[in-house]
């Protein structure tokens, strides 16, 4: 995969969007091409890293019976329970030293698609100077979306690494793009 053309700066965050074992291959809720995007995201951390961005990586943390389970009348299969390999970070991701990690999705009544959804993230990277928010992980159509427009809402810049995301219908790539374009978001292809 080749390295997207974005330049970071320290006031930058590259937020890296439940790269977890459940959502690639052979996982839970597989989106076909997660496992392909590993080391792409790893070239963009150390990029980032190096420029001085903020790195942080979000995870769906869900309590056993979550609402979102089909089990329990959701729309998901059961997935990213946690403390199960399903719910681990991919284990070919490459975190830079001093990755923040987010944990969403974690009450059992209630669901979280955005990295800013009850978990405060919002403030937090306000209060440590952030001015943009570049976007990446799985899925397209679902989380990234829903974080995206998320950071657009909260004031933020954002930016979303198309060549590093995939959607969970492909039929939904472009008008996900294009949704996201018309929020204000900047999409580098």
């Amino acid at each position: 995969m080749t390295q997207t053309q974005v330049t970071y700066r320290p006031s930058d965050v590259l937020l890296i969007v439940d790269m977890q074992n459940d959502f690639c291959e052979g996982g839970a809720l597989p989106v076909t091409g997660g496992n392909a995007l590993v080391p792409g995201i790893n070239a963009e951390a150390e990029t980032a890293s190096r420029a001085g961005a903020l790195i942080v990586a979000s995870r769906d943390w869900h309590p056993v019976d979550h609402c979102s389970f089909d089990s329990q009348g959701g729309p998901w299969p059961a997935h990213c329970v946690q403390d199960t390999p399903g719910a681990a970070f991919h284990p070919q991701l490459e975190f830079p030293e001093g990755t923040v990690k987010v944990s969403k999705g974690t009450a059992f009544d209630r669901d979280a698609y955005s990295a800013f959804d009850g978990t405060g993230l919002a403030g937090f990277l306000q209060r440590r100077g952030i001015e943009r928010v570049v976007v990446c992980g799985l899925a397209m159509d679902v989380c990234v979306r829903a974080t995206t427009l998320d950071a657009l809402k909260a004031g933020f810049p954002t930016c979303l690494l198309a060549a590093l995301t995939e959607p969970v219908s492909s039929e939904q790539r472009q008008a996900c793009e294009d949704e996201l374009r018309e929020a204000g978001g900047e999409v580098v292809i």
